[in-house]
Formats: C-alpha cells, structure tokens, sequence
C-alpha cells in the first residue's frame, strides 16, 4: 500500500475504472494517482482521498480506461479520406492510391496528413497507434510535437517510393531513424515490409537480420485477401505465411495485419512462433478482403490486436468503432454470441495492441507503474442510460464523442472533448485544402 504521505501531480476520481489486468474487473468508486508520468496509486476513492494530489479530477459518470492502442494505421492517408471509395483492394490500390500517392505525397503531405490523423485518434481516445507510411521522419515528427505514443514503420518495397529510391535507401535511413530514437520515451521505430507480393526474399532477409540486431517490431500486411494466398500459391508454391517462416521472419517481433485468410497450417505458424494478428475488420469490410478468425485466433492462444488501416479505405480513425465492429463480426464468423465479448474486445484495444507493439511492460493497462496513457469515457448521456456493465456500454453503446479526457503520460492531451496541444480550427483548414488541391488536379 502506498505511504499515506504519497504527493500526486494529479487524482482521478471516476465512478468506474477498467484496469483491464486482471481481465475482467470493474472497480467502482475508485481513484487513480499520478506522478511523473506514471501510475502510482489506485485505491478506493475514500483511500485515495488521504493523499495530497496539485490536481484532483472529478469524473462522476466517467469510465476511465487505459488508453486505446491503433495497432495498425497510414496516418498520413487521411488526406485521401473518401478519395476511391467502393471498390476491391487491387483496384483501388493500383488503379486510385499509388497514382495519387506518386502525384502527391511529399514532406508536407505527411506533416499535415499525420496531424490530421493524431488530433482524430486523440478526440477518439486513442493514445498509441501503429503508423506504416512514407516520410517516417517526418512521421515521427509529428508524433513527438503532439504528445502521443506511437509506433513508426520503416517502409520497404522493392521498387521507388516517396521518400527512398529502393529498398537500401530505405533501410539505410530507417536505421539511422532508430538510433536517433531508441531513447525516445514515447516513439519506437519499426521496420515495415510492404506485402509479401511488393518485397522480395532477398530484401525480406535483409530486415529479419536488421530487426534482429535492433530487437524492433516488423510490421506487415500479410493474408489481406484470398486472391494473394492464391496468387502465391500459383507462382512461388507455398502459401505467404509459410514463405515468411522459411525466411526467418516470424517471431513475438511480428506483426502480422490483416490475415482474413487463415488455414490449419497457418494457425499452427502464428502458434509456434507467438506472432500477433492486427485485425482491421471494417477496411477488410469496405473492401470486401475477408474475415479474420479472431475468435478461433484467441482460444488458440494469439494475440490479437485492433487497427483502423488508413482513412483512405475506412474512412475514419475510430477504434472505438472499430472495437465494436470487431466484436460483432467475430461472433458471426464464430457462429456464436458469445465470442469477442465486450471486455475481450476491449483489452483487444489496448493491452492486445499493446502487446502487439511490444509496449505491454509501459501501456495497455491501469497498473502501479506503469505510463498514465488513459482515457475518459463520458457515459452519463442518454443513450448510455441505464449503465448496467459499464464496460459492455462502452463497446456496444458509446461512440467516439463521449471521450473526454485523454492523457498520455500523464499529460492532458484532450480535456472536456477540447485538444490541449493542436488546433483543431487550423487542422481542419488545412486538409479541406488539400483537398480542393487535389479534387481540382482530379477534375482537370
């Protein structure tokens, strides 16, 4: 028990508070303590009253929660939000995306596409996420100004991209990236081969051998549709997941994202080598990709975490949605209503993804140590009435504007729904100009 003398920076007095380890519990009336950035003190809301906090927060009807963990997402992409919508991935990846990409993205396309996407992850909650797009310094950047946590892919495909020639120069300024990071308390760099049909083996090879020297995440979309298992099939003769373990690749490092298509053999290689599956299920909805087996995934023993992919092929960056998604599709793909319940999606949307990252010892749960990164449910609204299992009101019941507060390390990042640290005015002015940049290239 802490010492009744224990100064905190601040106290937060919820009605319910979701550690989300041990799964399951709900405490009520409880409070939660800060100090430097970290969690020091949950107590009975009396018990935490004997301590002397700078601040105290009231948050009576208020659900606190560890922050959401992104898992997998192309920040910079929200500029082409609704840009080729309706159509199958190939379609609108080679015949929509690339063009627009090799037209448009440059420095400042990612500054501005990036700040766009972290004030909607903060307004929804969000307080890590996953970011696989071009420019990662600039990325990074951004994430730093901001005050959020997140993830930064290196990206790796065998032909010219914005940003790096090839392969080699890409790799090359993705190393120098992580050394200039490694310290960084809230960024950590990750090396993020493109598919296994844009990356050969020869440049497959050469990031198992870099991630392994540095000990960082590799980070892939992989098994997105059933025509690229077929694909693989035909020209190479195994299956991309098989083709992934010869090579070394997979590990507790690996990321694997989207796998809507997952066989026998294929479950026994996620098993074997404690990989984690990033589901993204409305992308792979919008699409029409397929459905990821999270359920047949999570009684095997993976751990599955949640993405929103890109605004480009969502359209938002709305994990809570996403979350409930999730939880809806597993149980009809599971055939049974009770796979995915709520509070297994929600620890899928934090400590999963956490996990996934590799950031489960920092964030992903309300624990004595760990980084305050936590987020403030309003559910004293109407259509939250009656609260009965806060969290399944959560999932099932509350959207992305019932967030109220948002911290991540302990600082205020949105407070009563208003971002402490970006301008939402200006944000907002800036991408409609973007798009009447593009929409008038488009219509020319």
């Amino acid at each position: 028990m802490p010492k009744a003398d224990l100064h905190l920076d601040l106290l937060l007095l919820p009605t319910w508070l979701v550690p989300v380890e041990p799964a399951g519990v709900v405490l009520k009336e409880h409070g939660l303590g800060i100090r430097d950035g970290r969690i020091v003190l949950i107590a009975p809301r009396d018990q935490a009253l004997r301590h002397t906090a700078t601040q105290a927060l009231e948050l009576p009807g208020h659900l606190l929660a560890p922050g959401l963990v992104n898992a997998h997402g192309h920040a910079a992409m929200s500029l082409f939000r609704g840009l080729a919508d309706d159509l199958p991935l190939m379609q609108w990846l080679e015949g929509h995306i690339w063009p627009a990409e090799g037209k448009w993205v440059d420095e400042a396309f990612v500054r501005d596409g990036t700040d766009l996407a972290i004030a909607e992850q903060i307004k929804g909650g969000i307080t890590c996420y996953a970011d696989m797009y071009f420019f990662p310094k600039v990325a990074a950047e951004r994430v730093h100004n901001s005050g959020i946590r997140a993830q930064v892919s290196i990206p790796v495909l065998d032909f010219p991209i914005p940003g790096a020639r090839d392969a080699d120069e890409a790799l090359h300024k993705g190393i120098e990236l992580f050394s200039d990071l490694k310290h960084h308390p809230r960024i950590r760099i990750a090396f993020g081969p493109h598919a296994p049909y844009t990356v050969s083996d020869a440049n497959l090879e050469k990031i198992r051998v870099i991630a392994e020297e540095l000990d960082a995440g590799i980070h892939m979309h992989v098994h997105e549709t059933a025509f690229e298992v077929q694909q693989a099939v035909e020209q190479g003769g195994e299956r991309p997941l098989a083709r992934l373990a010869r090579l070394g690749l997979l590990g507790p490092r690996f990321q694997a994202v989207h796998m809507t298509q997952i066989d026998d053999e294929d479950l026994a290689l996620l098993v074997e080598h404690n990989c984690s599956v990033i589901h993204c299920p409305e992308s792979n909805l919008k699409l029409a990709s397929g459905f990821c087996p999270v359920e047949r995934l999570w009684q095997a023993g993976v751990n599955v975490a949640v993405g929103t992919d890109g605004a480009a092929s969502n359209n938002d960056l709305d994990l809570l949605g996403e979350t409930r998604t999730a939880a809806l599709l597993a149980k009809a793909v599971a055939g049974s209503a009770t796979a995915l319940d709520a509070h297994r999606a929600l620890r899928m949307a934090t400590l999963n993804g956490a996990r996934a990252l590799g950031l489960e010892a920092e964030i992903g749960s309300l624990e004595l140590g760990k980084a305050a990164d936590i987020a403030a449910f309003d559910l004293s609204r109407l259509a939250q009435q009656p609260v009965y299992d806060p969290v399944s009101q959560l999932i099932y019941a509350t959207g992305r504007d019932c967030v109220a507060h948002v911290w991540v390390a302990g600082k205020a990042l949105l407070t009563d729904g208003e971002l402490t640290r970006l301008d939402e005015a200006q944000l907002t002015a800036t991408a409609i100009a973007w798009g009447e940049r593009i929409n008038g290239q488009r219509s020319e």
